[in-house]
Order: C-alpha cells, then sequence, then structure tokens
C-alpha cells in the first residue's frame, strides 16, 4: 500500500475530538481498510502521545493529520460531503445507510471528486449547521437496547464499507443499485462531465451571496427565518450544481444586487 493508502481522495473529519485516544483508535481503524487522509477540526488535545500510543500501527496517520481551527477549512476544497447523523432532524436529509454511503465514496473517488466523511462530537456529534453544509447524511444502524457507538467503531463501520464497495467494483456486476449509485446527477457515473462540480467553499459563497441577496429584496427577513435558508441549502446539496453553474447563479444574483442598488 502506498502512503496515500487506497483512497487519497477520501477524508475522515473529526470534529473538535475531547479525547486523544479516540483520535489513535479512529486512525487505527481507517488504515486497517486503506483509508490515510485524517482532518482535525479543533481537537481538545493534541498532538498527543495518547493518539500515537493508541494508532498502533497507524501512528503515520496520526502524524500526517492535517489540523484546521474549523469545519470549512476541512471541506472547502471536497466536492462530496457526507455527515453522520445519530437522530432524525427537523428538516429531513438525502440518507444513506454505510453501504450506500460506501457507493457513493468510490463513485466519487471515481469520477475525480474529493470526498469528506464527517464525524461529530463524542458526547453530542455535529451541529445543524456543520450536517446543513453535508449533501447527504448517514446513520449507522444498532440495536434498539443500546445505540451508542464509539467514535472509532463508528469509522471502522463506514470505512469498512468504502473498502468493500471497493472491492466490489472491481467484479463485474450489473446490479441496477450499483449503477444508480454512481449516477452523481450528471448522467452516467459522471466522468465525462465538462466542468468539475462546486467544492465546497465555492457553495459557501454562493450560500453567503444568495442570504445577502434575498434581504436585500426583503424576502428573507433574518429576524423570522422560518427555514427557509436551511431548504435552499438542501435543495442546492440535492442537486449538486457544478463551477459554472454556480458561477452562472452568482452573475444573476449580482444582477439583481445592481438593479435593486
Amino acid at each position: 500500500m502506498n502512503e496515500q493508502g487506497l483512497f487519497p481522495d477520501v477524508r475522515i473529519v473529526l470534529v473538535e475530538t475531547s479525547h486523544p485516544g479516540n483520535i489513535g483508535a479512529a486512525a487505527r481503524a481507517m488504515k486497517n481498510m486503506g483509508v490515510t487522509s485524517l482532518y482535525l477540526v479543533n481537537p481538545g488535545d493534541f498532538p498527543s502521545e495518547q493518539a500515537v500510543y493508541r494508532s498502533v500501527s497507524a501512528a503515520d496517520v496520526v502524524e500526517n493529520a492535517v489540523v484546521v481551527s474549523n469545519v470549512d477549512e476541512a471541506l472547502a476544497d471536497c466536492e462530496l460531503i457526507i455527515g453522520t447523523s445519530a437522530r432524525d432532524r427537523r428538516i429531513p436529509w438525502p440518507m444513506l445507510d454505510p453501504k450506500s454511503c460506501a457507493e457513493k465514496v468510490v463513485a466519487g473517488q471515481a469520477s475525480g471528486s474529493k470526498v469528506a466523511i464527517l464525524f461529530g462530537r463524542e458526547s453530542r456529534g455535529l451541529k445543524n449547521d456543520e450536517l446543513h453544509k453535508c449533501h447527504y447524511h448517514v446513520n449507522i444502524p444498532t440495536g434498539e437496547a443500546y445505540s451508542s457507538l464509539n467514535l472509532a467503531m463508528a469509522v471502522q463501520v463506514i470505512c469498512y464499507e468504502i473498502l468493500q464497495a471497493s472491492l466490489q467494483q472491481q467484479v463485474p456486476c450489473d446490479d441496477k443499485a450499483m449503477a444508480e449509485a454512481h449516477d452523481d446527477g450528471r448522467g452516467s457515473a459522471g466522468e465525462n462531465w465538462d466542468i468539475k462540480l462546486a467544492t465546497a467553499q465555492d457553495m459557501e459563497h454562493l450560500f453567503e451571496h444568495l442570504e445577502k441577496t434575498l434581504i436585500e429584496i426583503e424576502f428573507h427577513d433574518p429576524a423570522n427565518p422560518r427555514q427557509l435558508l436551511t431548504r435552499l441549502r438542501r435543495m442546492f446539496n440535492r442537486i449538486r450544481p457544478d463551477q459554472m453553474e454556480v458561477n452562472i447563479l452568482r452573475g444573476f444574483l449580482t444582477a439583481i444586487n445592481n438593479r435593486v442598488r
């Protein structure tokens, strides 16, 4: 296995991990399955000898981890973002199980997209605004008696399914579900699409521009938002526009801004 592992464009993002041992255990789980890109958002205790100790033979994953101060930095250049969620939300998001999540991830990497899988805090998971940055949410089914998963266990399950999906892709298969997993809305697998998908940073700029414009034309009242911006985020994340489409939308918004002013 090379230093980048089997999935160089797939990153695991751990948000505000409180215990360094969980970072090490997650790194070990990742490397077991060929995933080696680790991003840490504002970790509570890192660098840490305990993280390296718990990683066993995956010390390289820990030592090469990219530490950032916020989620936007971790996702900026990614075109496919999947967030782990343990509970239903007020506004439902496109939901995946671990297997279908892995198929999306493998298909995304095959089409040249950078992929991020977001894991939340040990005690309370991801915040709503962090989940709203995701194209999909993934939930790991558990028994009803005890549904709480350790962070490293959750990482292990998702990374295992990614490896299995990758191995399955190497076997000739006519399964319709597998073909659908490769469809990202740009036709068959999306490999021949003319423009790259918009990155998370592109989308954040679009959402900021859209919000300012909606306020400017008095369509959106920040004091009484009524979930408007959340629903618009969900719509655009579901569509997954490419970079030129985002530029067209922002040009349209700029024309509105100029006309209003």
